[in-house]
This record gives C-alpha cells, sequence and structure tokens, in this order.
C-alpha cells in the first residue's frame, strides 16, 4: 500500500487525495472517519510547528497503526519542514511523504537542498515520496485580513512552467507544489483569490510530476473542480479545519462549563473536523 500509486489512480481518474493537517489525536480521529466512511484515501499532513506539539514520530506511528488495524489507504506528510535535516527526520521515522519548502532560501539552495532530500530518501529506500515548493504562498494556516506580502498571487510572480521543468530535472523530486495563485490561510472577507487553472496545466505538463494545491482554505469549489482537471492529485486544507475545532470546542465549553474530562467535550469537535473533511473529499473524488 504505497502512496505513489493511490496518486497516479488519482490523477487517472481525474479526483484528487485530500490532505489535512493535524495538531492532536482529535483532529486526526475527525479525518480518519470522514476517509473511511467514504472509502477514499486521505493523507495526514505535519508541519514543523505541529510536529514539535504532537511528536513526528508519535504521529507516523499513530497514521501507521490506522492503517495497519483498518487496512486502510491512510498516510503521513511532513508538511513544509524547512531543512535537510528536519526532512531526513521525517524520512527516518517512516513517513509517507515529505516537503522541503524552500521558500525561505535562494532559488540554488532550494534547489540543492531539495536534491539532496531525494536523494536521501532514494537512497534510504523507504518509497517515501520528496515534494519541491517553487514560489512563495505565505506561511501561516490562519484567518487573514489581507493578502500576506509574501506571497506570488499576481500572475507575473507565479510558478513558470520553465522554471517547473527546471526544479523537476534538477532536483528529482516526486511532487511539485507551484504557486499559482494560490495562498496559506483564508481570508476573513470572503474567497481567497481565483487560482490560475491554465498555469497548472502548462506546469503538470511541463514538470512531468504530480502537483500539489497548497493552501486550499478559501479556494472556490469551482476552483478546485478545475484544477484536477488541470493536473492537481493532491489538495491541502488546514485553516478550515482549525476554525471549525475551535469554534466546536469553545462551543462545548461553553455549553458544559463544568465538564472537565476532555474526552466528553471533545467529542464535538472531533465531529467538526469530520463534517469539514468529508465535505471536501467527496468534492475532490467527485462523490455526490
Amino acid at each position: 500500500m504505497e502512496l505513489k500509486e493511490f496518486i497516479k489512480e488519482a490523477e487517472n481518474n481525474k479526483t484528487a487525495i485530500g490532505h489535512f493537517n493535524i495538531s492532536n489525536l482529535e483532529t486526526l480521529w475527525g479525518i480518519f472517519r470522514a476517509a473511511k466512511g467514504l472509502n477514499v484515501p486521505v493523507i495526514i499532513g505535519l508541519s514543523e510547528g505541529e510536529g514539535a506539539f504532537v511528536g513526528v514520530r508519535q504521529a507516523a506511528a499513530l497514521v501507521k497503526s490506522l492503517r495497519q488495524e483498518y487496512d486502510f489507504p491512510i498516510f503521513i506528510n511532513a508538511d513544509h519542514f524547512y531543512s535537510f535535516e528536519k526532512v531526513k527526520e521525517a524520512v527516518d521515522a517512516d513517513f509517507d511523504a515529505a516537503i522541503f519548502d524552500g521558500s525561505h532560501v535562494s532559488s540554488e539552495e532550494n534547489e540543492n537542498i531539495a536534491k539532496m532530500c531525494a536523494q536521501y530518501a532514494e537512497k534510504a529506500g523507504k518509497n517515501v515520496l520528496i515534494e519541491g515548493e517553487l514560489g512563495h504562498i505565505g506561511q501561516s494556516s490562519k484567518l487573514l485580513e489581507k493578502i500576506p506580502e509574501d506571497a506570488d498571487v499576481e500572475e507575473s510572480v507565479l510558478t513558470s512552467a520553465d522554471d517547473a521543468r527546471n526544479f523537476v530535472e534538477k532536483t528529482g523530486v516526486d511532487l511539485l507544489a507551484p504557486a499559482v495563485g494560490n495562498l496559506h490561510g483564508m481570508l476573513k472577507t470572503g474567497h481567497n483569490p481565483r487560482i490560475n487553472i491554465g498555469r497548472i496545466k502548462e506546469i503538470r505538463e511541463a514538470a512531468g510530476v504530480p502537483l500539489v494545491l497548497h493552501g486550499g482554505s478559501g479556494i472556490s469549489d469551482e476552483d478546485f473542480r478545475n484544477a484536477i482537471k488541470a493536473g492537481v492529485s493532491i489538495i491541502h486544507i488546514n485553516t478550515e479545519i482549525r476554525l471549525s475545532y475551535r469554534k466546536a470546542l469553545a462551543k462545548a465549553l461553553s455549553d458544559n462549563p463544568d465538564e472537565i474530562a476532555p474526552y466528553k467535550y471533545g467529542k464535538e469537535a472531533v465531529l467538526a473536523v469530520e463534517e469539514v473533511v468529508t465535505k471536501r473529499l467527496k468534492l475532490f473524488n467527485g462523490i455526490e
């Protein structure tokens, strides 16, 4: 049961695998129950910050236990790790995939470190997919007052097909996350900017590897459908989960001020996460 086979199947079927981040066991259960209820594969994301809180090896063990116990295609990805050493940690912990995020370094450093990560994963022989990121889409999965200054959303600064081709050829990455008008986080005023569907198609054809759409929270359903048709095989959602979790937990605590058992007041938060993930998975998989 390897992630790359499910990615290939998604691309052939013009669907996308949902990627959802966790910060605790409640969010993991909400995501897993949604995916299992629809019988579709799912990827659990763990950022560096989330990994520091949950535990990198601990999160990998939790996901692996669900995969084995339920014989279900649930996978784990190191989402936005910012150094070779951190990606190496994820590979050694038996993650299914890892992203080297080189948005904070020069283009040359991004290429060099992404190549190091791809070479290390190959030598490790663990079938870990390495993803590279090309372009800037911001770094915070939160509610936004305005578009972040570090997000490339104007057409003139989006990832180009030529840059994507060169990056994949030089690094040997298995997956590519381009900047196509997407951004991390959700604008409080409404939908995020429209993404460039034509650019996605151009990049997929030029790069020759599956594409990953980051910053999915706030993107319109229409753009999601068109992005999948154009070549996106994995879609990341995080801010929506955090928002639904927080609202449900706050309400549960307000409604039950004397309750001190976390497993009791946390149930509503699990259900809220499951509801959000179910809706997104139906969309990504063309389920009515």
